[in-house]
């Protein structure tokens, strides 16, 4: 932490998210006096992201192990698009989040090495627990990744986005590429029918599928937000998505050495990202 701001992002994985805005009228009035409770006087994006990683060291630091956040993680961003224009809200629903993620961990390949860390019924303890402390069942309205940003997600933005690029001390602490729901839904939809004629086997499309039925839970008058996180040092200015952009033209007119071109861009520029996750 320096002067408030977290400048590091260096020994922690880098976090990039993908969250949707919603207006106020999204939300029923019982939803809405919750983000209310979230809120900080004066907060901003980036003292969310500092209040964020203050509690992530402060779950590994816990005495006895339990990954789940507890609900005093739970924080509300909020986004103006421009003057006069009402805000939005994007709860992070990091409780809901680590439940999806937790049912999903001791469900799948890595369900032995999730049970070395809490045996299963320490895990039905605390899913029980944190599902308890969760008392609102709204859309689940941020996804992250770490070590990298998934191409999928630079088919529903373009370069020539709102865009706004966070710095302090000389470093990039973020670049945030904005874009309304329903502008990036088309997008999405577009791409999933060229797909499904030129390359139905691609598993982008999938991706891609998955991303339009996440999409389409949210009605108009949101905003999508491509949150690049500490990796925005890296690699801004950023091609990728005009590279993935470029790429997919270049296959829907069958210019598959175009398409090769672009690829070998995006992987040359984030393959070295993705191999730091397994660095010493």
């Amino acid at each position: 932490m320096t002067g408030g701001l977290y400048l590091g992002g260096m020994q922690l994985p880098f976090v990039s998210c993908l969250r949707v805005y919603l207006p106020r009228e999204a939300y029923t009035t019982a939803e809405f006096t919750h983000l209310e409770s979230l809120l900080e006087p004066a907060q901003n994006t980036v003292s969310v992201d500092v209040g964020e990683l203050a509690d992530s060291l402060g779950r590994v630091s816990r005495p006895r192990p339990n990954p789940l956040p507890t609900a005093d993680g739970d924080r509300v961003r909020v986004l103006t698009m421009g003057e006069g224009e009402p805000p939005l809200y994007a709860p992070n629903q990091v409780v809901a989040r680590s439940i999806a993620g937790a049912t999903e961990l001791l469900t799948g390949t890595m369900e032995v090495l999730a049970t070395l860390v809490l045996s299963e019924e320490e895990w039905a303890l605390e899913l029980a627990r944190a599902a308890s402390a969760h008392q609102l069942e709204m859309p689940l309205q941020t996804r992250s990744s770490t070590w990298g940003i998934p191409f999928s997600w630079f088919t529903l933005v373009y370069a020539n986005d709102r865009m706004e690029v966070v710095e302090a001390n000389g470093r990039i602490l973020t670049v945030r590429i904005q874009v309304p729901v329903s502008t990036a839904a088309g997008r999405a939809e577009r791409l999933l029918e060229m797909l499904g004629q030129m390359a139905p086997d691609l598993d982008l499309l999938t991706e891609l599928e998955d991303l339009s039925q996440w999409l389409a839970s949210f009605k108009d008058g949101g905003v999508l937000e491509l949150d690049y996180g500490p990796v925005a040092n890296r690699v801004h200015p950023d091609d990728s998505p005009a590279d993935v952009h470029m790429g997919l033209q270049c296959l829907a007119e069958g210019d598959f050495t175009g398409a090769a071109a672009a690829y070998r861009r995006l992987a040359n520029r984030w393959m070295p990202i993705r191999q730091l996750a397994r660095a010493s």
